[in-house]
């Protein structure tokens, strides 16, 4: 742009006084045909009148400002258009003007950089003469104390603003002269003082590379800028202490002395996983497998003694362990004598159907447990605690006395100190009586023998002990060990000395155990309650269980959220032979599972978890295949019927005595299979997979829910509800005989010799025959037989006698038949008639 202010403008210009910015048009014209304005704007500089004068220039100082430049005067302002000048020229000679302003102002600014640069250079000049002086005079004079130096530098300081005032005829700013300080010398770096070396340029190079590698300035490091570069970063600091501590160790390094672990191996472990248990490389195991002839891999399974190999190869003390070591192990857990207390004895009362058992224990307790029960009689194990006039406790399980609960008697018998035996005297020994001195005698236990029901007319007492010595059990009426008392449960005489009898029988034993310890307990029953979930009544061997506790009973594990006794009272702790509820299973357990109280939750699920796979295992076991045993079971898939049922019950010792009594029921030619049990109400899932096999469900004391319902009417499922277990036994095997249908039987009727054949029309043939014993019936079945070789069986189609048609024919008589459907007759074959009778089916 030019430097006049009178330059010319095209357009009209903007209104107002004293404007610094002028605004014009330029049009600008291209080689493509188009055109465009441009908006051009021209803005003024201040002119210095002819009669001022420019300001006074500084004189010379240690560090002086640079002088302003010396102002150019301007050449008189041009016309804005020159006559008889067209717009082309005008133009042209604008654009020049401005062409020649820009050479103009960058010349100027050119010249303006050099006298800079000269006088920085001279600046540094001096100020290095003047350090250069300082130094000597500091070197030659000794050091003197810091206020003795300002003092002195004073005439010198004073000396030089003199002559700078005669120079300038202005007063000069004071100079300070600078003296070294003195300072602890510190050792460099050589590398530093090469650097130093390389002169003052050098050194202002690398101060501005540093200021470009420290990253944003700030107010601070502005301030602070001689506070040295920048600082190093935390993972700096980190890797160089890590590398001296490395140099440190290297430095001292020393072969460490092996060190020798204790390394548990169980039955199978891989390559890898033995090498970091050792702490020792994957690879110089496998090199070490190699040198033994053994080629494997990182991830291959070795056993158990080839691992001791190795790791006593490798220096380490091996430690074997098995599978089995995780389940929990009762046999080495003893209790000290002195930790024993004395326990309730436990009482199992048993004997047959019928015979009195509940009834004597609700005399016994002063309750009604029998008018709950269906059918009147006992299907479910119970267990109750009594309290005595005296003041002790005892502990009675019931147990039921039909022939299907024989499993719930030998759980009773096996987790009891007594046994009490209940004869009715009107009926003597039975069945489920003989089968409760088996299960007793086996168990090991003492034995009370209570006959019932002596307040009968026809009770006859001494009857029963006699028959009690066909079993090998002597009373001591007749001079036997085996106490025995008189009881009637429906006046309640005898109950008092039943009583006393147990109690003795219990100090004689001397029954003690451990409260203070971890809960061991048997699961007596097990059901799945709608509103409780999994519900185990156990009874209590040693040790006290505790709410909250974490427990594995069986295959499932769980903590104590309830504890209930046999009144239906929620209790904090329950002590030895105590009979209780638990609630908080995971699952529903077995019967005659053990109820362990282990440390934590992660040890629990451990063991739970290691006896599911055993139990998987041992039901998913498949017998050794043989040509024999394929045979054998392709023949029993063949002529063997299979009845599938589903099986639901209320507790968990209903549902065992139903499958055992079902799989009793099956034979030769029909045989039950269980699709499925379980404990609990009747589900979807149970009515899905009745459906899929055809199976009817069996519900003992169950019934369906709402969704299982509809299910059942949509599916038209067929349901079976019991409540007794004879009537259902009763019930399926009638099912399973109907399955099987009528029982067939052959009645042979008479036996005839063929004599003669004779042609009888054009495709039949007639035989004579002679009856040789009974008769033969026209209509009747008969088998020809040739040689004792059956050739065909048939019907007798037509029977005659001489000409007549006759209905039989006696033995000694001739007559001739017709068989249908056989012409293969020849004389000297034998011809048996039968009848068959049908009859129904009993299983």
């Amino acid at each position: 742009m030019s430097d006049t202010d009178n330059k010319p403008t095209l357009g009209r210009k903007p209104l107002g006084l004293k404007r610094s910015v002028e605004a014009g048009e330029v049009k600008q014209t291209f080689s493509h045909g188009r055109t465009n304005k441009v908006v051009v704007e021209v803005k003024r500089r201040k002119i210095v009148k002819p009669g001022e004068a420019p300001a006074p220039a500084p004189v010379a100082a240690p560090a002086p400002p640079p002088p302003p430049p010396p102002v150019a005067q301007k050449p008189q302002p041009k016309p804005a258009s020159i006559p008889g000048e067209t717009p082309q020229e005008r133009t042209a000679r604008l654009q020049r003007e401005a062409e020649e302003a820009r050479l103009a102002t960058l010349e100027e600014m050119t010249r303006r950089e050099e006298e800079e640069k000269a006088r920085a250079l001279e600046e540094e000049k001096r100020r290095a003469e003047d350090n250069r002086r300082a130094e000597e005079e500091a070197a030659k004079a000794p050091a003197p104390a810091p206020v003795e130096v300002e003092d002195a530098a004073a005439p010198a300081e004073a000396q030089g603003e003199e002559e700078a005032k005669a120079e300038s005829g202005a007063p000069a700013p004071r100079k300070f002269t600078p003296v070294a300080r003195p300072e602890i010398k510190k050792p460099e770096p050589k590398k530093r003082e090469e650097k130093k070396g390389g002169g003052a340029g050098h050194n202002r190079s690398n101060q501005v590379d540093d200021r470009r590698r420290g990253g944003k300035l700030t107010v601070n490091r502005a301030l602070n800028d001689d506070e040295g570069a920048r600082a190093r970063s935390l993972a700096a600091l980190k890797r160089a202490r890590e590398k001296e501590r490395r140099a440190h160790f290297a430095g001292q390094s020393q072969p460490r002395e092996k060190q020798v672990r204790d390394v548990i191996v169980p039955e199978a472990i891989t390559v890898q996983e033995l090498a970091n248990r050792m702490a020792e490389k994957g690879s110089d195991l496998v090199k070490a497998l190699f040198n033994m002839d053994m080629m494997v891999t990182i991830n291959q399974t070795i056993d158990q003694d080839t691992a001791e190999l190795l790791v006593e190869e490798f220096g380490h003390r091996i430690q074997r362990v098995s599978e089995s070591d995780v389940d929990i192990d009762h046999s080495d857990d003893v209790d000290a004598p002195e930790t024993l207390k004395p326990r309730p004895p436990v009482v199992t009362i048993m004997g047959h159907v019928d015979h009195g058992k509940t009834s004597l224990l609700d005399a016994l307790r002063g309750t009604d447990v029998v008018k709950g029960e269906a059918g009147g009689i006992t299907q479910h194990i119970g267990a109750y605690q009594i309290t005595t006039k005296g003041g002790d406790k005892i502990t009675f399980l019931d147990t039921p006395g039909h022939a299907a609960f024989t499993e719930m008697r030998q759980r009773g018998a096996n987790v009891t100190d007594i046994v009490v035996l209940v004869v009715a005297a009107d009926d003597g020994l039975m069945p489920q009586t003989i089968e409760a001195i088996k299960h007793t005698k086996a168990a090991g236990v003492p034995m009370i023998v209570a006959i019932n029901k002596v307040d009968k007319p026809e009770a006859n007492p001494q009857r029963i002990r006699e028959r009690l010595l066909e079993h090998e059990v002597v009373v001591e009426e007749m001079s036997g060990d085996v106490q025995d008392v008189e009881v009637s449960a429906k006046a309640k005489t005898g109950l008092d000395t039943l009583i006393e009898k147990i109690l003795l029988q219990a100090e004689l034993l001397e029954l003690r155990a451990n409260p203070n310890r971890d809960a061991e307990a048997t699961v007596i029953e097990a059901k799945l309650d709608k509103g409780r979930g999994p519900v185990a009544t156990v009874l209590i061997n040693r040790g006290t269980l505790k709410t909250g506790d974490i427990f594995v009973v069986g295959t499932e594990s769980g903590r104590v959220r309830a504890l209930v006794d046999d009144k239906g009272k929620q209790i904090k702790t329950a002590g030895p032979s105590l009979p209780v509820e638990v609630l908080g299973l995971a699952g529903i357990p077995m019967a005659g599972d053990k109820l362990t109280v282990v440390e934590n939750d992660q040890r629990a699920r451990e063991v739970s978890a290691y006896r599911k796979e055993k139990a998987t295992e041992k039901r998913t076991a498949i017998a050794p295949a043989s040509l024999d045993t394929m045979f054998s079971a392709l023949k029993d898939k063949e002529s063997v019927v299979e009845f599938p049922l589903v099986v639901k019950g209320d507790v968990q010792g209903s549902v065992e005595a139903i499958n055992t009594a079902l799989h009793n029921l099956s034979n030769d030619e029909i045989k039950v299979r269980i699709l499925h049990s379980g404990v609990g109400a009747i589900t979807e899932s149970d009515v899905t997979l009745a459906s899929a096999s055809g199976a009817p469900i069996i519900g003992f004391g169950v019934r369906p829910n709402a969704k299982a319902r509809e299910l059942i009417e949509r599916n038209k499922t067929r349901m079976m509800y019991y409540d007794v277990i004879y009537h259902l036994t009763d019930e399926i095997a009638k099912e399973m005989a109907g399955e099987l249908g009528p029982l067939r039987i052959e009645n042979v009727v008479g036996r005839a010799e063929v004599k003669e054949v004779f042609p009888a029309g054009k495709r039949d043939k007639a035989a004579g025959l002679l009856v040789l014993e009974g008769a033969i019936r026209k209509g009747l079945y008969a088998r020809l037989t040739r040689a004792d070789v059956i050739v065909s069986k048939t019907t007798i189609a037509s029977l005659r006698r001489f000409k007549d048609d006759v209905d039989e024919v006696r033995a000694g008589l001739e007559c001739g038949v017709v068989l249908a459907d056989t012409n293969d007759i020849k004389p000297g074959d034998n011809l048996e008639v039968f009848e068959i009778e049908e009859r129904e089916r009993v299983l």
